[in-house]
């Protein structure tokens, strides 16, 4: 691999001053200025060259200072089908052009490439271009990048608890996570020996770590893997959103690096989309609207990366790990190198935008809002905060006693509904007198019937009479309910107010549902197949929904007073509980994280500002002083720099245009790096 490298920066520096000209253009010059078709010193191989318009069999030469046969033609700008034996071979100007088109639109294949190059030559299904039986077996994926398969599984014993499972007392979401389970999922291994990817994104967009989630759900291993790797790297004070950040965090804290995890200060939050499937109670705790320290993040940058990522599903279904690998991992460097760093400045020049417009906003609406509700001292919305915590909390659980109630009173009413029963059928088999029937065969199998009605009825009677009376020994009551009394009626409030709430929990989980299942109906790249798959699940939903509503609705009118008023939650008329006591709350924990976001800006602000101005410094230092000692090294340097001084006037621009916003209280004057010298690393 060291001798390809070689050629290859030797292939490329001579390229750089032939003016972009293609490899024939070129041949034809080298073999027309020595006399002969290619200067032969050691000996040459013939094979034919494809470049994206022509194809045709040359003579290539093998010069004496070359080790290889592949490094011999990747030093003349050819890439071999086969590295021992090779009969063809695809020019690197071909190739680097496939790479790019490939970034820019993942769906653009491999196969859909060659066989567009065999339409080109009119040479469809050229024996030539087959698989090579003497491809290594032992490729790898380089870079930091990819969690190795070994990494990810000494986390796979790790933790004892289930993320999917149902008996977490402490996560109040529980059991409402079934997607990800493996017996969801384990109808794809049998195809697939890799269900998908788990990766982790900074704040702006950059990919961080990426780990293969093989022939398994969203299992434990893998998270833990990823939080592992950046306390590594990146120390303490981190915040993490998740879809299932709650769960997740439970997991952690159980897990062999639980204690690292505390020390070094990582929070586990949920994101703001996905937080709306979360209960309130959860949303709390894990919501970073309410975290300090978090400004205005939305924790799902995740969900933008991969709805442009999964354009490369089609073309990686069927390819080997090493090409899945390599596929992915050159995607996210292109990405991170071309659309994140290039729209870097834009991100920051947006963010602080919003968080200007918020605190704007805010101070013409909250003195208003805190007004109207005769709130005086801002800290209240804290304490209301922690009201709503305490609140939710004490509802997680309900009271025994009124648990005990509840049940006396539904036992009660079933003791009710069999003595009825009983009286109907002892009425029925008292008309029964041997003066009114005939003993006849029919008439012998309705008094069977009747007695065996009689007998069922008697039965459930003493059942429900017995659990009655063991409700009345452990609630100590002397006198038995009646539907006058007030006990009764107390009770009967309490099992509809019961029934009203679960009604409409489980209705709003339909509708969130919903709404995230219409997000992806017409997202593009959706095929047919899985669109007529959405299509049936939203149908689905829908009459559940209409269920749903039907009960919520029977739940509703069943209360005492019925409600004929949007609901305003279980809190009842507390302040926090009303919409002008939540927009109020929204609006200043939206402009106290208004207020952090502009902190952290106005340092990765001058952070940049630094890194543009350090970085172009260093890299022209080591192009300089790399030209007398290896140039072909040099001219990689220079086009590295070259790359990124693209988008330097890019950032320039936005950087003016932070500095002049009103409101602006940070500073574009780049900072003095802690550390000097080459290869150090530059800080703000």
């Amino acid at each position: 691999m060291s001798a390809l490298t070689r050629a290859y920066l030797d292939w490329d520096l001579a390229n750089d001053s032939m003016d972009g000209r293609s490899f024939f253009a070129r041949y034809q010059d080298i073999s027309s200025s020595s006399g002969a078709p290619i200067n032969v010193n050691a000996g040459s191989i013939a094979i034919k060259v494809m470049d994206i318009f022509c194809a045709e069999k040359l003579p290539l030469a093998i010069l004496s200072t070359d080790s290889f046969i592949a490094s011999a033609l990747v030093r003349q700008g050819v890439v071999p089908c086969s590295p021992i034996s090779p009969s063809t071979g695809i020019t690197i100007q071909a190739l680097d052009f496939y790479r790019i088109a490939r970034q820019r639109n993942p769906h653009f294949s491999i196969q859909a490439y060659v066989k567009t190059l065999c339409d080109l030559q009119d040479d469809d299904n050229d024996p030539s271009l087959q698989l090579s039986t003497e491809l290594p077996s032992t490729q790898f994926v380089g870079g930091d990048r990819y969690l190795s398969r070994e990494y990810i599984e000494q986390f796979a014993t790790d933790s004892p608890v289930d993320m999917m499972a149902n008996d977490d007392e402490d996560n109040p979401c529980a059991g409402r996570w079934k997607n990800m389970r493996d017996d969801k999922t384990k109808k794809m291994w049998g195809v697939f020996d890799e269900s998908g990817v788990f990766l982790a994104v900074c704040r702006h967009g950059f990919s961080l770590v990426i780990a293969d989630m093989v022939q398994s759900g969203e299992q434990a291993k893998y998270p833990l893997a990823v939080v592992s790797k950046l306390l590594d790297t990146f120390g303490k004070d981190l915040g993490g959103g998740y879809d299932i950040g709650c769960r997740f965090k439970t997991t952690l804290d159980h897990s062999t690096i639980g204690h690292r995890a505390r020390e070094l200060n990582y929070t586990s939050l949920v994101g703001a989309f996905h937080g709306h499937a979360h209960r309130r109670l959860c949303q709390l705790d894990h919501l970073a609207t309410y975290v300090q320290g978090i400004g205005l993040e939305d924790l799902e940058g995740c969900e933008r990366t991969f709805s442009k990522s999964n354009a490369l599903a089609s073309a990686v279904r069927y390819a080997s790990v090493f090409h899945c690998r390599q596929t992915i991992a050159n995607y996210f460097q292109h990405n991170d190198d071309f659309e994140i760093y290039a729209n870097m400045m834009t991100f920051l020049f947006n963010k602080y935008k919003q968080a200007l417009n918020i605190l704007r906003d805010g101070q013409k609406t909250l003195p208003k809002l805190m007004h109207e509700l005769g709130v005086t001292n801002k800290g209240t919305f804290d304490v209301w905060l922690a009201e709503e915590h305490n609140y939710l909390l004490s509802l997680s659980q309900e009271p025994e006693l009124e648990t005990l109630q509840m049940e006396y009173w539904q036992k009660l009413v079933n003791l009710s509904a069999s003595k009825k029963d009983l009286n109907a059928a002892s009425a029925a088999w008292a008309v029964l007198t041997p003066s009114t029937v005939e003993f006849g065969a029919r008439d012998m199998a309705s008094t069977t019937r009747t007695e065996t009605a009689r007998r069922h009825a008697i039965e459930n009677y003493d059942k429900d009479l017995k659990m009655v009376q063991d409700l009345e020994v452990k609630l100590s009551i002397s006198r038995r309910w009646e539907p006058e009394d007030q006990e009764w009626k107390d009770a009967g409030r309490l099992v509809a107010n019961r029934k009203f709430q679960r009604a409409l929990d489980h209705l709003e989980s339909l509708v969130v549902a919903r709404i995230f299942e219409l997000s992806k109906m017409n997202r593009a790249g959706t095929g047919y197949k899985l669109r007529k798959h959405i299509g049936k699940a939203l149908q689905a939903q829908s009459a559940a929904i209409r269920t749903a509503l039907e009960r919520y609705n029977v739940a509703a009118r069943a209360l005492s007073p019925p409600l004929c008023i949007p609901y305003m939650g279980r809190g009842g008329r507390r302040p926090w509980a009303t919409p002008t006591g939540r927009l109020t709350m929204d609006t200043y924990f939206k402009m106290r994280r208004a207020r952090k976001e502009i902190e952290r800006l106005n340092i990765e602000v001058m952070q940049v500002a630094t890194y543009l101005h350090d970085e172009s410094q260093y890299l022209l230092e080591c192009e300089k002083q790399l030209k007398s000692l290896h140039p072909a090294l040099a001219h990689q340097v220079g086009l590295h720099r070259k790359i990124r001084a693209r988008f330097a006037g890019h950032h320039s621009h936005h950087l003016h245009e932070i500095s002049v916003l009103e409101g602006f209280t940070g500073s574009i004057t780049s900072g003095e790096s802690i550390e000097q010298g080459l290869g150090a690393r530059r800080r703000g």
